[in-house]
């Protein structure tokens, strides 16, 4: 995953249907305790054939969707951290296991900075 919905998302949805990846879900849905839509870390794609994210295009929210780490090797202790804390869940299979970062990296726009990602900033259309 690279982006991530903030406290700001209005839970309309329109995110969802947009997702190419099937990455996002409500938040009744979501695997985690929250009150908006989550973005399933292990599925995004960051749309890196689009412009921008296909979620943050749609949404009316200005701000509710930032960048956030690559879900990359590099990234694997972030992921796993967030997992045992609650902040992600990231999908187990029965037969492979996690699919964590390490081994299962996702596509991500290398244009983004890990300075962007870090202080949380929102993606811009």
């Amino acid at each position: 995953m690279s982006v991530k919905i903030t406290e700001l998302c209005i839970n309309c949805n329109a995110c969802i249907d947009e997702c190419p990846a099937t990455a996002i879900v409500e938040a009744d849905d979501a695997p985690i305790d929250t009150e908006y839509t989550y973005v399933k870390p292990e599925k995004c794609i960051e749309c890196v054939d689009c412009t921008v994210p296909k979620c943050a295009y749609v949404c009316p929210s200005e701000g509710a969707i930032i960048w956030d780490m690559p879900y990359i090797e590099e990234f694997n202790d972030y992921y796993m951290s967030g997992d045992a804390n609650g902040e992600y869940k990231i999908r187990v299979h029965k037969k492979k296991g996690v699919f964590s970062p390490a081994n299962q990296p996702r596509p991500f726009r290398e244009t983004i900075s890990v300075e962007q990602r870090e202080n949380k900033m929102a993606v811009e259309i």
